[in-house]
C-alpha cells in the first residue's frame, strides 16, 4: 500500500477530473482553467482559485505510476499527463 501525501491526493484528484496541462510559474492544470465563482454567490463577487498541482507533485505521482504522459512523441516539460488505471484504483480504495 503506497501512502500519498494530502497534496499528491489533491492533485490526483485533479487529474481524475481531466488531464493536466503545463501552466506558468512550473504548476500544472486543466486546459482551460480560468477563474469561478461560487455557485451560490448570486452576485459573483467571490472568485475561487484555479485548482493547480506543482511540477514536484506531478513527478512524485509519475514515479509511482499514478499519471502517465498522454503523447509520447512531444517534449517532457510541455506534455499533457493524465490518470492512471492504479491511480484510479489507489483513489477507490482511499479516498
Amino acid at each position: 500500500m503506497i501512502e500519498l501525501t494530502p497534496s499528491q491526493v489533491a492533485a490526483l484528484k485533479l487529474a481524475r477530473d481531466g488531464d493536466l496541462y503545463p501552466q506558468p510559474m512550473k504548476k500544472w492544470a486543466h486546459q482551460n482553467a480560468t477563474v469561478t465563482y461560487a455557485k451560490t454567490d448570486r452576485w459573483k463577487e467571490r472568485p475561487q482559485k484555479v485548482k493547480s498541482v506543482t511540477s514536484k507533485a506531478l513527478d512524485e505521482l509519475k514515479a509511482s505510476g499514478f499519471l502517465e504522459r498522454r503523447h509520447l512523441d512531444h517534449d517532457a516539460s510541455k506534455d499533457v499527463y493524465g490518470i492512471t488505471m492504479a491511480g484510479k484504483m489507489w483513489l477507490l480504495r482511499n479516498k
